[in-house]
Parts: structure tokens; C-alpha cells; sequence
């Protein structure tokens, strides 16, 4: 497979997952489009590791959750590469830790739009650019598959509804575009430094660094 000549969108692409998806797909011949909302740095090394591999790349810093920061992506990426091949969406996060006893409707509200309205949002934005054999390709999460870890459950919500979103979506765009999601377990990333105890990520076996 190559990816020659292809412009992909990854969303969150500035770090972990995102990022080592955008220096692969630069290894295939994408040019890579990268949005990131407050990694800069490795987000700006992304791009050098991608030019060095002899691609094109853009870093844009984002609001996935606002409208006009969507738009922008979408006018920037077509004014700079005339095309869409691929919407990658990486972006997300389980924001706090937050019981259903706790959790304010502004919490909730806070981690539906980070993990699915900049979804929403982003597919609608792009799908008018995007020709037929096109993708689109969604990260959801184990947590969307058995309901999470304690305090998890806005998240797991969210990524539920991320799963049922790409089948709909499939059904609704297929076979011109073809949209799959991926659900990863527990993979080592800034993610799980923050909200998974140690105790918890050493009884999961083949813990992906």
C-alpha cells in the first residue's frame, strides 16, 4: 500500500497516538496536515520528522469543540494541498475523573464535546472535499466497549457514542468513503500517565509502550 501523494488529517496529532500516526503515514508518502491544541512542541518536531522523510506538513493549533477553529483547519488544508484524502480523529480525553454523584452538567457537557461534537463537527466539514476512496477513520476506546474505569463514565459514554457515530456514518457515506474506527486498549501515553494508577497499568498484560 502507499500513500503517496495522499493528504491526511490527523486530529490530536501533536502527541502520542496522533503523532506516531502522522510519522507513519508521512513513512507511506502522505503530506500530513496535524492539529494539536496545546503540545506545540511535539507537535512542531512532528513536522520536521515528517519533512525529513520528504513529505509536506502543516502543525495548526486548534479548538476541535469550536466551529470556526473547524473551518480553519478545512480552508487551510485545502488552500494549502487542494485535496482531502483522510480525516484521522485522535483527538479526545477523558478530562477528570468525575463520579455520576459529582459530575456537573458542565463536565459532561465538556467531555461529549471534546470527544464527539469536534467529531461531528470535523466529518461535516470535511465530507463535501472528500472524493470517492477517501477515509475516514475514528479512535474510540476500550473504556466505549466495557464502560471504563471509576469516574469514567462521561467518557465512556462519549466513545460509545463515537463506535455507533462511525457505524452510521459508514452506512450513510459507504461505498464512496469508507469510515472504520479503532478502539485501543491500554497503549503507554500522556493519556494514562495521567488518569491510570500504576497498580492498574501493571496487571494489564502486553501494555503497549
Amino acid at each position: 500500500m502507499t500513500m503517496n501523494g495522499k493528504v491526511v488529517i490527523i486530529l490530536g496529532g501533536g502527541r502520542d497516538i496522533g503523532r506516531a500516526c502522522a510519522i507513519d503515514l508521512a513513512k507511506q508518502g502522505a503530506n500530513i496536515v496535524l492539529t494539536y491544541h496545546a503540545s506545540s512542541e511535539t507537535a512542531i518536531s512532528a513536522v520536521k520528522e515528517i519533512e525529513a522523510l520528504g513529505c509536506k506538513a502543516l502543525a495548526l493549533q486548534a479548538d476541535l469543540t469550536q466551529s470556526e477553529s473547524v473551518e480553519s483547519v478545512i480552508n487551510t488544508t485545502v488552500d494549502a494541498f487542494g485535496q482531502i484524502d483522510t480525516l484521522v480523529h485522535v483527538s479526545g480525553g477523558l478530562i477528570n475523573r468525575v463520579k455520576i454523584a459529582d459530575m456537573t452538567n458542565e463536565h459532561w457537557d465538556n467531555v461529549m464535546d471534546v470527544n464527539l461534537k469536534s467529531l461531528f463537527m470535523m466529518c461535516r466539514a470535511c465530507i463535501p472535499h472528500m472524493k470517492t476512496g477517501s477515509t475516514i477513520i475514528t479512535f474510540a476506546s476500550q473504556a466505549g466497549r466495557d464502560g471504563g474505569g471509576g469516574g469514567a463514565v462521561a467518557y465512556a459514554a462519549s466513545k460509545g457514542a463515537v463506535m455507533t457515530f462511525t457505524r452510521g456514518l459508514a452506512k450513510e457515506l459507504g461505498p464512496e468513503i469508507r469510515v472504520n474506527s479503532v478502539c485501543p486498549g491500554m497503549i503507554s501515553t500522556g493519556f494514562h500517565d495521567t488518569f491510570t494508577q500504576d497498580s492498574v497499568r501493571e496487571i494489564v498484560p502486553g501494555q503497549r509502550h
